[in-house]
């Protein structure tokens, strides 16, 4: 176990939780896109939310080879895709809208913007805590160096 094992997880959480606000925002400012992609069928269909989904660095095949030798390697989170939600589109009744079907009904975005919101919110508070840890652990590094003064 190395003394930068803290910084190394915090470092990739940090990361992480980045790449989750860019695609929250992304979702928020897709919000009301009723023209996003075209599916197989031909037809155009509205933006659909994107979520990030991570796991810990820990179950790679590397951090088991390095757990069995004896090297404890860095914990920390990745990344491991960005999915789009499957939840079905709403439904809007507003017939003079140029993507309305024949009864008069828009499909808007699955996203839900008080949701995202909230997901901002918490993945603010991720980087926040992870920004103190990398902090506590730069000056738990600096005292020590400080003692072989």
């Amino acid at each position: 176990m190395t003394m930068f094992n803290a910084i190394h997880s915090s470092a990739s959480a940090l990361t992480a939780q980045r790449l989750r606000m860019d695609v929250i925002s992304s979702n928020i400012a897709n919000a009301q896109t009723t023209r996003a992609t075209i599916n197989d069928a031909g037809e155009v269909e509205p933006y659909r939310r994107k979520m990030v989904t991570m796991q810990p660095q820990a179950n790679s095949f590397q951090s088991f080879l390095h757990k069995a030798i004896g090297n404890h390697s860095s914990n920390g989170v990745k990344v491991t895709g960005i999915v789009e939600d499957e939840s079905p589109f709403k439904q809007m009744y507003n017939p003079e809208h140029p993507d309305a079907n024949a009864d008069g009904y828009v499909q808007i975005p699955n996203v839900d913007p008080l949701k995202e919101m909230v997901d901002l919110m918490s993945a603010t508070r991720s980087y926040e805590a992870n920004i103190t840890s990398l902090n506590a652990s730069k000056s738990m590094l600096m005292k020590a160096l400080e003692i072989g003064k």
